[in-house]
């Protein structure tokens, strides 16, 4: 078997999936429960650090770990670097079979810093018997110290061994995610994957093609090179659930015109600027032409959209024609939007009107730059399947790192986001 620890919403079953293969994965949240059975995945719901390991001893192949980054990672309070030296002393004291969880838990400022340790008892575990073959995990850069901590025992154990960052852009991601990485194997020499886009498309030589540029997220959502639509607007709240941002009625209406692809101005990103969005803004997203009349045009090229990660002061803020920063989620002020911002280029003595109003992402959006199918079946509330999407790992580049362990190639047709 393959036993995914901290599996999520199946970010390493997805991509375990296109690559023809199962896992089981273990997983303590109900909605991203609620999310792999809808997928088709196998879960036990349980809190990993109570499981067992003896019962994966003697039928473990590969062994996925993504522990939980919220103590870790810039979205939150960031109490697990103050934790960190607990956590090696934990994955220490539990490569040699010592059980010190119970008395280093007590001395944590986040009882989640100590997550990252799980790994390490169901290796020592499956290490008895020679198992697994492989290992894979993955976490927010602030934890690669600890990786070389795991990789440096597992070099005592036979393993090759490779720790990093790795920026899932490099791999076909829409998106600018940089993630720790740790690959080992006892049947193979283990490098990282070898990157298949670059920020820049490179020109093809006497050695083969070039890498392909760094996929945009209007690419990625399907704009399309020359008709970009409307970001899609958000109807029911923010990802934390929220007060309704549109009349009652209105959520039909703007549903049909995103359905019916209605909305779709002709300049890179543009529309028309709107003072008010309520039911007659969304009248008249129901109601335009596939494409807009001459004056919505002329006016359109004023603005450009462009995805703003998060409300914190340091929100990165890309382009519709750039991968998206790295995406986040959890509660209000990390919500993600499509934000108006002036063209470039603007004829010679126009002045702006009023940008348009910030427009929420959507969950569909968010999968698809995670590279979920963009009818992956999200279950909970906007609040819970934002939560999912932003801690997952995009199965895109799970995929690459999970190819060369299971000794299948990967083609780029193996991911097709599009329902």
């Amino acid at each position: 078997m393959i036993v995914d620890l901290f599996a999520g919403p199946g970010g390493w079953s997805r991509a375990l999936a296109v690559l023809g293969v199962r896992d089981v994965g273990l997983e303590w949240d109900p909605w991203a429960c609620k999310t792999r059975a809808s997928a088709g995945q196998v879960t036990i719901r349980t809190d990993v650090a109570l499981y067992p390991a003896w019962p994966w001893v003697g039928r473990t192949q590969g062994l996925i770990a993504s522990p939980p980054c919220q103590a870790w990672s810039m979205a939150g309070k960031r109490l697990g670097l103050l934790d960190q030296p607990l956590v090696h002393e934990a994955v220490e004291d539990l490569a040699a079979g010592r059980d010190t969880r119970t008395r280093l838990l007590t001395a944590c400022r986040d009882e989640r810093s100590l997550l990252a340790a799980e790994p390490m008892r169901y290796l020592h575990a499956l290490n008895t018997v020679g198992q697994p073959e492989w290992v894979a995990m993955e976490e927010v850069p602030d934890v690669l110290p600890l990786w070389k901590q795991y990789a440096a025992l597992l070099r005592r154990w036979g393993f090759s061994v490779w720790a990093g960052i790795l920026n899932a852009a490099d791999y076909g991601v829409p998106q600018t995610r940089k993630r720790a990485i740790l690959l080992a194997s006892r049947a193979r020499t283990v490098q990282p994957p070898e990157p298949t886009h670059a920020p820049v498309a490179e020109p093809e030589t006497l050695f083969g093609p070039g890498r392909a540029g760094w996929v945009s997220m209007a690419d990625a959502l399907g704009w399309g090179a020359t008709d970009r639509p409307v970001p899609t607007v958000c109807a029911g709240g923010g990802p934390g659930g929220g007060p309704e941002p549109f009349p009652s009625g209105s959520r039909k209406m703007l549903s049909g015109a995103r359905e019916s692809g209605s909305w779709t101005p002709a300049t890179s990103g543009a529309v028309p600027p709107s003072q008010h969005r309520g039911a007659g803004y969304a009248t008249q997203l129901s109601t335009r032409p596939d494409r807009p009349t001459p004056a919505e045009t002329a006016e359109s090229h004023r603005w450009c959209w462009s995805l703003r990660s998060n409300n914190q002061a340091h929100a990165t803020i890309r382009s519709a024609d750039e991968p998206a920063g790295t995406l986040f989620f959890g509660h209000r002020a990390n919500e993600c939007t499509w934000v108006a911002a002036p063209a470039a280029t603007q004829p010679a003595g126009e002045t702006s009107t009023s940008a348009p109003e910030p427009i929420r992402i959507t969950a569909r959006e968010a999968g698809l730059l995670q590279t979920f199918p963009a009818d992956y079946p999200w279950a909970g509330n906007k609040g819970q399947q934002f939560s999912q999407i932003g801690n997952a790992v995009p199965p895109l580049l799970a995929a690459h790192l999970l190819a060369p362990h299971l000794r299948v190639s990967l083609s780029p047709d193996n991911f097709t986001l599009a329902a």
